[in-house]
């Protein structure tokens, strides 16, 4: 009896520490969650947010109109790129006009466990643990934005982890198109562009920087080549407002400020100013710390353009941890995060959290910190100081991990 005991154990551990097992378990988990995400699409009733000002929206597309500035619908003005349009103008086509919300669910719902499935691969190749992936379908409100509410910023999200894959599996072009796919549905994708910046440059040169940034900038154009034909002005203050205000009643961060200051101009520069300091300390003491620093990066990218300017391989995992840690740092400093935007980096904590020091029981208690503050609607300044306090406790850990 002890001997099969010990044999159950030992299986246990292996499935949980064995890397050789990773798939195993990650597919049991998988398998799991779709299940789960079966059941809450069955007997969790739909709410409608802005699923059908999407429909609208794309409707008056459809008929003609491709001036962004006159494109809008109950919950306001079009202020998504350009391939939100054509997303959701095929969901248009095969969901009768957006009226079967079932169908368009079940359609979200495989899009949340392919973002499962990008998540566990780019884990394994991140060299995670086993167990991490366990914490993965543990989010409440993740599953609510997939599958209950049909927010567009899944789609974003989805191909930016395609993106992050395909990076570390080493196909630059791939993991580009991703990249720009997903940034001309949601311009929040901008927020890895400083980490996918550091990644270019440290692994194939300023040239060759240079060059993706420009194929980023030409698909982009392509993608929005109807409107902006039509009135470049309108398209950019649409898709790509960076001086944005959102509504303060709406906001999940920084709800301890008063409104006052929160829709002031002094606040916006104090969060842009604490943005760029913070990536570059992270770029300065982290990211380029084994390479002798940024000034030798620096010197040895520009020195020989089109040769790498890292002395040692990027790898997969450096990958992984600069690009989530970039997109965290633009989130801990956003003046305003809405619900949705928690799929922005949900799936990336557990991996975050492992990449950190701190004890296990810490860990865990951030990641139920972030996801406590994420399910208190409204948000009060209890739960927005809970989630200013996790994310920034998760950046300090990353910050003195290595």
């Amino acid at each position: 009896m002890v001997t099969i005991l010990r044999l159950q154990v030992d299986r246990i551990r292996s499935l949980l520490l064995d890397n050789r097992y990773f798939w195993i378990l990650a597919v049991l988990v998988i398998a799991s969650d779709a299940f789960l995400t079966g059941l809450i699409v069955r007997f969790v009733p739909y709410t409608e947010i802005d699923w059908e000002t999407y429909m609208i929206q794309v409707e008056t597309y459809m008929k003609g109109q491709h001036d962004y500035s006159e494109i809008s619908g109950p919950t306001g003005p079009l202020v998504y790129p350009a391939g939100h349009v054509y997303i959701h103008q095929f969901l248009h086509s095969i969901c009768d006009s957006g009226k079967n919300i079932r169908l368009a669910q079940y359609i979200y719902s495989g899009l949340y466990l392919l973002s499962l499935v990008l998540s566990c691969a780019i884990y394994r190749q991140a060299g995670a643990s086993n167990w991490v992936v366990l914490l993965l379908p543990l989010s409440k409100r993740l599953h609510s934005i997939y599958v209950l509410r049909l927010f567009n910023d899944c789609w974003s999200v989805v191909a930016m982890q395609a993106a992050v894959l395909a990076y570390q599996l080493g196909n630059d072009d791939i993991g580009t198109m991703f990249f720009s796919a997903a940034l001309s549905v949601k311009m929040s994708i901008i927020l890895y562009l400083p980490g996918l910046l550091v990644i270019f440059f440290k692994r194939r040169g300023f040239v060759y920087t240079i060059r993706k940034l420009s194929f980023i900038f030409a698909t982009q154009v392509l993608f929005a080549f109807p409107f902006i034909r039509n009135n470049w002005r309108g398209y950019v203050q649409g898709a790509f407002d960076l001086s944005r205000v959102f509504l303060y009643k709406w906001t999940v961060n920084w709800r301890m400020v008063s409104e006052e200051t929160f829709l002031s101009p002094q606040w916006r520069r104090a969060l842009l100013l604490g943005h760029i300091c913070t990536l570059i300390a992270f770029g300065w003491n982290r990211w380029c710390k084994q390479d002798g620093g940024v000034p030798q990066v620096l010197l040895r990218g520009l020195r020989r353009p089109t040769l790498p300017a890292s002395l040692i391989p990027v790898t997969a995992e450096s990958i992984a941890t600069i690009l989530f840690t970039s997109n965290l740092i633009g989130i801990l400093f956003a003046r305003s995060l809405h619900y949705q935007f928690y799929c922005w980096y949900a799936q990336q904590l557990p991996f975050l959290t492992w990449k950190t020091r701190y004890p296990l029981a810490v860990k865990l208690a951030l990641l139920v910190g972030v996801e406590y503050a994420w399910n208190v609607f409204p948000s009060t300044n209890a739960s927005s100081t809970i989630l200013l306090i996790s994310n920034a406790l998760l950046l300090t850990g990353l910050y003195v991990s290595e």
